[in-house]
């Protein structure tokens, strides 16, 4: 399962995980679980994580990587076995159908704009590969690598125009008018 800006992981249990970089060197480090490790651009590399207890562990790139290294942050949470498990079933889920006709909406608007070219949301039309999947954007905690917490506003002002939030970010300005924003963020967060 990939999620971006989160790892989620069985309390006692060893889980490799497989890491690698698209750009440039990144070092992948969860403080209070295990030592970091680099990722090379063309390498794959592999490292454990084991959580005695469940929480929250902040992860962080450890290396110099570019203009927002200092804010290349994700989480990682630990569940007893049974969250997980549950945890692990919905995201295996596609995007759930909308509801009402805004969410119907947003879902077009996602699926017909430069949105989908780089987003997959599995279950519908979008299916780009270089942005991250939001099929269950709605439960996640953050966005923009950890930096912003994953409410309305955050989520509307990210699409509108991520270099206010994340100067050198990757994602590209999507111009939509009002309606079209507000339909698509509704979306997003029924996205859970």
């Amino acid at each position: 399962i990939r999620s971006a800006n989160e790892i989620h992981i069985p309390v006692g249990r060893r889980i490799q995980v497989f890491l690698e970089s698209r750009d440039v060197i990144h070092s992948f480090w969860v403080p209070n679980l295990q030592a970091k490790i680099d990722m090379v651009p063309g390498q794959r590399n592999v490292t454990w994580l084991q959580a005695d207890r469940p929480g929250v562990y902040r992860g962080q790139c450890a290396e110099f990587c570019g203009m927002q290294h200092a804010h290349m942050a994700f989480i990682l949470v630990a569940h007893p076995e049974e969250e997980w498990e549950a945890w692990l079933a919905r995201e295996r889920e596609p995007a759930p159908v909308p509801v009402d006709s805004v969410l119907r909406y947003g879902r077009q608007v996602m699926e017909t704009t430069a949105c989908a070219l780089c987003h997959n949301i599995r279950g519908t039309r979008a299916r780009g590969t270089t942005g991250p999947d939001l099929t269950h954007i709605g439960s996640r905690r953050t966005l923009a690598a950890g930096m912003l917490a994953n409410n309305r506003g955050n989520l509307s002002g990210w699409i509108a125009n991520p270099q206010v939030l994340k100067r050198g970010s990757l994602m590209p300005r999507v111009d939509l008018g009002p309606h079209e924003l507000h339909a698509l963020v509704l979306y997003l967060e029924s996205l859970r």
